[in-house]
């Protein structure tokens, strides 16, 4: 049985899209990167894809933080602070449960971030739930990026 893990999403199976992994042993985040190249003007927010999705199990969530090089040098920030990517995100209708990464360029001049450039990180954690929680016992998620609460 499969735990936890990435994939490509299939629209970049034959780009040049690596699955997210962690530099060294003590580190916590597994890398993202962009899956193409993206401009982002000043002032601006760009959903930036990474070609990959992420499966877990049903009580997981995967937390995307920015990098904090990319920060400091690109002056980015992410746009919703932290992601949350739940687990009912993963194999959606609408895109497969590809992971878009929203920076904001909070600089004065457009920033390029290149294919292959890693831009975030995530970290799986398990969550708690209160007595009495009912989600999850209607319709199973049918939307992509934002899709929850609609």
């Amino acid at each position: 049985m499969r735990t936890r893990g990435f994939e490509i999403v299939s629209v970049y199976q034959t780009a040049d899209v690596h699955l997210p992994e962690r530099k060294t042993g003590a580190s916590t985040g597994y890398d993202f990167a962009a899956a193409v190249d993206v401009d982002i003007a000043a002032g601006a927010c760009t959903l930036v894809p990474t070609g990959v999705k992420a499966y877990m199990q049903p009580d997981e969530v995967l937390l995307i933080y920015i990098r904090s090089s990319t920060a400091l040098k690109k002056q980015l920030m992410l746009m919703n602070s932290v992601g949350v990517i739940d687990a009912d995100y993963y194999g959606n209708t609408e895109n497969e449960g590809h992971i878009f990464i929203p920076l904001y360029n909070y600089g004065t001049h457009t920033v390029r971030i290149e294919a292959g450039e890693r831009i975030a990180q995530g970290i799986f954690t398990r969550y708690l739930t209160v007595d009495g929680d009912t989600a999850g016992c209607g319709d199973p998620r049918s939307g992509g990026f934002g899709s929850t609460g609609r």
